[in-house]
């Protein structure tokens, strides 16, 4: 039995490895969208497709033929759509779930096989690593159950997916609002948290809060065009 799991983002590279040691079966890493087609599908003979912080859109062929389970870091159907953590911290929510759902046509919609309570403490980084943790927990509960997915319940929120230019920390006022911003973006692969200043641009990594202050890493380009 094959269980592929599809993910652009190096921390999860880890799951396949641990459940492969573990689990009965064969499990297969996609990381390139060019391998996400019906027809390796098809040669693959999957049972299940894990969807593991997958930025890319699903093709009808594949969700419609396959059992295909997206794992959303919010409770579902509040914060269905684009960056949920850094959409949940904006807000200033520091405890969610993990929702895992079935891949439909309309985004974030699918019935759901299991939530998970899941902190959002510490940088974006660690907060991904130890989600890739809880989702290989999930995944080995949807093996080994199989579960029916129910139909989501509640008031529909739906997030937009978050732009490099709302990293802009310059007209933050609060403290702890500044370091959500620098922390929720520290991960690899994301725009940081950055002001840009008399042409100088300065982006903010590794913040720790202290009372009254932040002590961060900081990268400073000068712009090119003097932009303001």
């Amino acid at each position: 039995m094959a269980y592929l799991i599809v993910s652009n983002k190096k921390w999860n590279e880890r799951i396949c490895e641990k459940l492969a040691r573990s689990e009965n079966g064969e499990f297969i890493l996609i990381d390139k969208e060019s391998e996400l087609t019906g027809e390796h599908l098809k040669e693959l003979q999957a049972r299940y497709v894990f969807f593991v912080h997958w930025s890319h859109m699903i093709p009808p062929e594949i969700y419609d033929n396959y059992e295909c389970v997206i794992f959303h870091m919010t409770d579902v159907p509040f914060g269905r759509g684009g960056s949920p953590l850094q959409n949940l911290i904006a807000r200033g929510i520091y405890e969610t779930k993990i929702s895992a759902l079935r891949c439909q046509a309309k985004l974030d919609a699918g019935p759901v096989y299991l939530k998970k309570p899941f902190s959002l403490y510490g940088s974006a980084e660690e907060i991904y690593m130890r989600a890739s943790q809880v989702v290989e927990e999930m995944i080995l509960y949807i093996i080994k159950n199989e579960p029916l997915p129910t139909d989501q319940n509640g008031e529909i929120i739906v997030f937009k997916r978050r732009k490099p230019e709302d990293g802009n920390i310059a007209d933050l006022s609060d403290i702890h609002q500044i370091f959500d911003y620098i922390r929720m973006l520290d991960a690899e692969g994301y725009p940081k948290a950055f002001i840009v200043c008399k042409g100088v641009r300065y982006e903010f990594s590794r913040a720790a809060l202290y009372e009254g202050r932040i002590i961060a890493d900081v990268k400073i380009t000068k712009l090119e065009d003097g932009t303001e």
